[in-house]
């Protein structure tokens, strides 16, 4: 009988501890579905505010600018096993509970991956470089508090390349539409996602193929 008892009380307090360490909730606001799976019990709850408050300012800011068609239902994913900072694919984005707990400012990050998920290109559609160049495109024109991140593009360096993503490739990106062809990354978004984007592609919309552009802009590369 006290085996039974004991057991009992092990698996009501193996439940509790299950259901305090991970909790979900649905949020339906502006046409949208958003559902917020949290394994950390101890994540602050302001943190968790923020990231649905961001994303309920930026997607439908993304899916106007860039993809009508994009997902209407995304998940949040706070992971305590992720080593990374945060990922995306098939409309769930994953984040770093310890790298959020240790930069909760970073709040921006949600902004680079759900310009993902609006990106929507599947695979064989083009250079991932590009691919993350134009997120954090996105992040630097959509993102609702990078100052408070310390988040900036970086200054141009003579080592870096056009294929370096992220922060390089949207720097450059930026500075083609300014000096060169205006909305370029509307354009290679949608062909991206059409998958008619190429090497060509380049030389087509602005004339110069890519190392000719990442010429010019290294011998001037103010934005």
């Amino acid at each position: 009988m006290k085996k039974v008892i004991f057991l009992s009380t092990f698996l009501i307090f193996a439940i509790s501890a299950v259901s305090n360490a991970q909790s979900t909730e649905v949020l339906n606001k502006k046409g949208y579905k958003l559902t917020v799976i949290n394994q950390d019990a101890a994540f602050d709850k302001a943190e968790i505010v923020k990231l649905e408050e961001t994303f309920f300012e930026v997607y439908p800011r993304l899916e106007k600018e860039y993809n009508k068609k994009t997902l209407k239902e995304v998940t949040f994913l706070i992971d305590t096993a992720y080593g990374g900072v945060a990922e995306t694919g098939g409309g769930v984005v994953k984040f770093s509970s310890k790298y959020m707990t240790k930069h909760p400012k970073d709040i921006d990050v949600v902004t680079h991956e759900v310009m993902h998920i609006v990106q929507g290109y599947g695979d064989g559609a083009g250079p991932g470089w590009l691919t993350e160049g134009i997120a954090d495109y996105a992040r630097n024109k959509f993102g609702v508090d990078n100052a408070g991140a310390n988040w900036t593009l970086p200054a141009f360096k003579s080592t870096q390349n056009y294929d370096n993503a992220y922060r390089v490739t949207a720097r450059f990106l930026i500075w083609i539409e300014k000096n060169v062809k205006p909305n370029l990354v509307k354009t290679f978004d949608k062909q991206l996602r059409d998958h008619t984007f190429t090497d060509d592609s380049w030389k087509k919309e602005t004339g110069k193929t890519v190392d000719e552009l990442w010429a010019a802009y290294a011998a001037n590369p103010a934005i």
